[in-house]
């Protein structure tokens, strides 16, 4: 029997968020936004994204994203994420929520489910397979779902100028029932997800998105 009473000391535990949300919400943004607050309450992050976040997964990205890789099925695409997400969890997620770290990801399987899984037409439980293959229950504490309607975000994207992707030139049909996937997907799974309107300036979002993170995971970010 263990002496002296009491709990085993643990060291801090990591957490895992990720943003998701149409083109144009401004996922990367928001997660750099919260990436830096959190380090100045002495928080540890690592800043991540999907497809990508390593090595190998970022070559998979490539493939994924090149405009010229026109008329894949559904299938292909879905399996060609969770192959990067996969090499991402091994090599980047699990070691550092091991080592205590907060794992900040834009993008994660709410993607996949979403563009895949739903505005493609694959079928949600093709994806609620290749999830407990490639995550082995791992989900994330909290999931910020930026919503924007399709048209605005399209807007900001040819604003921003930059080569657009292959999902970027999408139409607008497409980006419509990719809104409604991750609408979804937040009444699903109300303990996991929050929404957050993006139409809003990106400071005003940033203290959406920070008010979320203090009552979902009970952290103080005042400052």
């Amino acid at each position: 029997m263990r002496e002296g009473g009491g709990s085993p000391s643990r060291g801090p535990r990591g957490r895992l968020v990720t943003f998701e949300g149409g083109e144009g919400a401004g996922k990367s943004t928001q997660l750099a936004l919260l990436a830096e607050n959190l380090r100045k309450r002495g928080i540890d992050i690592v800043e991540t994204r999907e497809p990508g976040g390593s090595p190998g997964a970022e070559a998979i990205r490539e493939i994924l994203l090149d405009p010229e890789n026109k008329g894949w099925p559904p299938m292909t695409e879905a399996l060609l994420h969770f192959a990067a997400r996969c090499d991402h969890m091994n090599r980047v997620v699990e070691p550092a929520l091991a080592a205590g770290k907060w794992v900040l990801c834009d993008r994660f399987t709410d993607s996949t489910m979403a563009y895949q899984g739903v505005a493609q037409g694959l079928g949600s439980s093709v994806i609620e397979q290749l999830s407990a293959l490639t995550l082995k229950g791992r989900k994330p504490d909290l999931t910020i779902v930026l919503d924007l309607d399709p048209e605005i975000g399209m807007k900001r994207l040819a604003e921003r100028g930059g080569k657009p992707t292959r999902y970027d030139l999408m139409d607008i049909a497409f980006h419509r029932r990719l809104r409604e996937a991750f609408l979804m997907i937040v009444r699903s799974d109300p303990a996991r997800c929050v929404v957050v309107d993006a139409t809003y300036s990106e400071d005003f979002v940033a203290e959406m998105v920070s008010g979320a993170v203090i009552d979902r995971l009970e952290l103080d970010l005042a400052s």
